[in-house]
């Protein structure tokens, strides 16, 4: 009887003391199959400066992470809610749904609100190709002058080719269209600050007068001398018209047509233009733009039409050719951003053609709204992707 006792005494001790241990030990780190469990996913707190975001802007960076644009890494990363992770715009995972993505400026707001970094394009990280351009960039944009190709892959240290092809990949020109793009940008610059016309082009490095009058037309969108005035004495005629798509307007100078944009409101589609276009003359005029409005409207309304309109649109080289193919794809038909950078004989600027389809001024004119991804799912449209696909389901309808 005596052992018993004891024996009860032992049993009831042990049973107190692994009680308690169950109660002050820690969880185990460990799930199964002897996998480490992962750490639980800190909510995301929602803030006033979230909920306040620009909706605008989200909406050109999701247009810029559709068309995976290697331009805009370093700008943003895009974030996922289902998988927790973060990465640059031109990450090569799956696109994911639009409503589990959101938006920060850089890496460090990502991560304080608990997403990690891709390990795929790791978005924390400056690939050795960026730091390439990135170099050739500031190179071209503190010379003394014109920077051959070769005098600067020399100062990068690639060969001219692979130089010319990085280059032209992650900015969508070559070193000699950016450094002429960089001298337009300098006159007008000058120009704006009220200098002669003279001295600004030769401080941007223009050899002479008539090398800026040539590209003035298709950079400048007018003559130095009118830009100098701030757009004094060009004129721009508008009109509104509603469609199925909502409001649409429609813009042109002397020279052709320069806007055609849609929106819910006329208010809001004139304040635009008139803020793009603020020293110019505007004035609408419905009856003299109708040449323009019946051919676009026609279009809509599922009429088998050419729109072959005079445009008056600025344009670099690239995009000039990318909008040319555009135009050439057949009503009902699209084309992928992979086939469109072949026509053009550039099959690897994939992201520049979405990117020149994405900054397209004048819609329906210059058909960008034909040009899906390539497993034939639609991408972005700067209008809306539910205007994009009522015009592509209309085209093909009345084909």
């Amino acid at each position: 009887m005596r052992r018993t006792g004891t024996s009860s005494k032992a049993t009831v001790r042990r049973q107190t003391r692994d009680a308690a241990v169950k109660e002050v030990a820690p969880a185990k780190p460990f799930a199964r199959k002897g996998r480490i469990a992962p750490p639980p996913r800190r909510g995301y707190a929602v803030t006033m400066q979230t909920e306040l975001q620009n909706d605008s802007q989200n909406e050109n960076h999701w247009r810029q992470v559709m068309a995976r644009d290697a331009r805009q890494d370093g700008r943003f990363v895009f974030a996922v809610r289902t998988t927790g992770v973060y990465c640059r715009p031109s990450c090569p995972s799956r696109r994911p749904r639009r409503d589990s993505v959101e938006f920060f400026l850089d890496p460090r707001e990502a991560e304080r609100a608990g997403y990690r970094a891709c390990l795929r394009c790791k978005p924390t990280e400056i690939s050795a190709q960026a730091q390439y351009v990135l170099r050739a960039r500031q190179l071209l944009d503190n010379a003394e002058g014109v920077m051959t190709l070769a005098g600067l892959s020399k100062r990068v240290g690639l060969s001219p080719f692979h130089l010319q092809r990085l280059f032209k990949r992650a900015t969508g020109l070559s070193p000699r269209e950016y450094q002429s793009a960089r001298r337009m940008q300098q006159v007008k610059t000058e120009l704006r600050k009220g200098g002669d016309v003279t001295t600004a082009l030769y401080d941007a490095g223009f050899s002479s007068p008539s090398r800026l009058y040539e590209k003035s037309g298709q950079q400048l969108g007018m003559t130095p001398g009118a830009y100098r005035r701030g757009g004094a004495g060009a004129t721009i005629t508008f009109a509104i018209a509603p469609t199925l798509l909502g409001r649409m307007l429609v813009a042109a100078t002397e020279r052709g047509l320069c806007a055609v944009r849609f929106g819910e409101s006329a208010t809001e589609l004139e304040h635009g233009l008139r803020s793009e276009f603020h020293a110019a003359t505007l004035h609408r005029d419905d009856a003299a733009m109708r040449r323009y409005i019946e051919p676009l409207l026609a279009s809509l309304g599922g009429e088998t039409t050419t729109i072959d309109l005079p445009l008056d649109v600025r344009a670099t080289a690239f995009q000039q050719k990318v909008w040319e193919t555009l135009q050439r794809i057949p009503r009902g038909e699209t084309r992928s951003y992979t086939e469109i950078a072949r026509a053009i004989g550039e099959p690897k600027a994939v992201r520049a053609v979405a990117h020149a389809c994405a900054s397209n001024p004048v819609a329906l004119a210059v058909p960008c709204h034909r040009v899906v991804r390539s497993d034939g799912n639609l991408a972005g449209y700067r209008w809306g992707i539910e205007r994009k696909k009522k015009l592509l389901e209309g085209e093909r309808a009345n084909s």
